[in-house]
């Protein structure tokens, strides 16, 4: 019997591969999207009840964005998915004309575990809102999903903690290749909503390596590569990313979900990775934190105080352009616009970053600028860079020598 397709034929491949990188697997493309192209690599902030937390819609499009993050659980517990719909589905609802990509709901199978029971019908949450029980089969997150109207849709996948060994790990596994089926089925807009596999398999290789052939039998438009970035040795992540980029079709986009520090982001863009998502900009912002290219600031410090130059001098993002470092620790005491403001900065970095990596694919130059990255970001040489970066860039030809 032949593997289920997600769509009839026809419709072009999502992925416009533009350039690749001569030395490592890094390459720069385009996704061919129903709210408009979108350039990759790709960061994707998130916005799990239909905003980023901290900015708004047009302050996300005003930076550049042209895809973001909602999240099927959330959105389908409140303020439901009919709601939503009625007001012309989220890109409606949230005031975004841009891209959508809706999280199929399998990740609160981890940060709700409490809550959550999974059995082959779907997962049964405990609702922390109300109490009352809800069932969040393949299905029923596939209907969501074309309720709200993404314009990438996840297949729900059982999802278990990346630190977690044991037989749990391959029923998870093979679990997520029997749902992903279902959702295939259950997808009422296969050629406006763009339903991506999740590779499941934890850090078993032989179950990674299985995983990748079964999804990879089905005709879907993406792959995702799920169960990593939860707590990991560094090395053993690295090595499961590289495993299913070599793995992974060619022709079709690979998102690497959950990852967001710099040089994570940098080290998996070499290893042939093209979307990421993660709250940690937006996170690390509510806590006063700002990122630069040699880290981070803490501006609740007071070496802050009296600092009157932006967080980073050649930053054009708007908080960048009109507010010092003492302004931002001033407000950070008392006022949420600072968080506000900081969240705008964090946003403008990643989203940044990702477009300085994928100019310097287009001319040729990704190996220089992981050099240059990660010189500015641990102070030159090879001394202070973590050894698992080293290892994995290695892997792929780029030495810092």
């Amino acid at each position: 019997m032949a593997a289920p397709s997600a769509a009839g034929p026809g419709p072009a491949p999502l992925l416009r591969v533009m350039a690749e990188c001569g030395r490592s697997r890094a390459r720069a493309g385009e996704l061919r999207l129903p709210h408009g192209p979108v350039p990759c690599p790709v960061f994707m902030p998130v916005g799990t009840r239909g905003t980023a937390k901290g900015v708004t819609a047009a302050q996300l499009a005003a930076l550049g964005c042209r895809i973001c993050l909602g999240n099927t659980y959330h959105l389908g517990t409140r303020p439901g998915p009919e709601l939503v719909q009625r007001a012309g589905g989220l890109h409606g609802f949230m005031d975004w004309p841009h891209n959508l990509l809706t999280d199929s709901g399998g990740f609160q199978m981890v940060s709700l575990v409490e809550l959550a029971e999974v059995r082959e019908e779907g997962v049964r949450f405990r609702s922390p809102y109300g109490g009352e029980e809800i069932l969040l089969s393949p299905e029923r997150s596939i209907e969501i999903q074309n309720a709200l109207g993404a314009d990438i849709v996840m297949q729900l996948d059982d999802v278990v903690s990346s630190t977690t060994t044991g037989p749990r790990v391959e029923e998870a596994m093979h679990r997520s290749v029997r749902w992903l089926d279902r959702c295939i089925a259950a997808n009422r807009r296969p050629r406006r909503q763009n339903l991506f596999a999740i590779i499941q398999g934890g850090l078993d290789p032989a179950l990674r390596t299985k995983c990748l052939q079964e999804m990879t039998r089905r005709d879907v438009p993406g792959f995702a590569i799920g169960g990593l970035s939860g707590g990991e040795e560094k090395g053993r992540f690295w090595r499961m990313v590289k495993l299913s980029t070599d793995l992974l079709p060619r022709d079709k986009p690979r998102y690497l979900m959950g990852v967001g520090y710099a040089t994570d982001l940098v080290v998996c863009v070499a290893l042939g990775c093209d979307m990421f998502d993660c709250v940690f900009p937006t996170r690390t912002a509510r806590f006063g934190s700002a990122l630069v290219p040699w880290g981070s600031l803490q501006l609740k410090n007071r070496q802050f105080a009296k600092d009157f130059r932006p967080i980073d001098e050649n930053c054009g993002c708007p908080t960048c352009q009109r507010h010092s470092r003492a302004y931002l620790h001033a407000l950070l005491r008392s006022e949420t616009a600072a968080l506000h403001l900081l969240t705008v900065h964090n946003i403008a970095y990643q989203l940044n970053l990702m477009g300085a990596m994928r100019e310097s694919i287009l001319a040729g130059r990704f190996p220089q600028f992981v050099r240059q990255f990660l010189a500015t970001m641990y102070g030159g040489g090879t001394r202070r860079v973590p050894p698992w970066v080293l290892e994995a860039l290695a892997a792929v030809g780029i030495t810092l020598e």
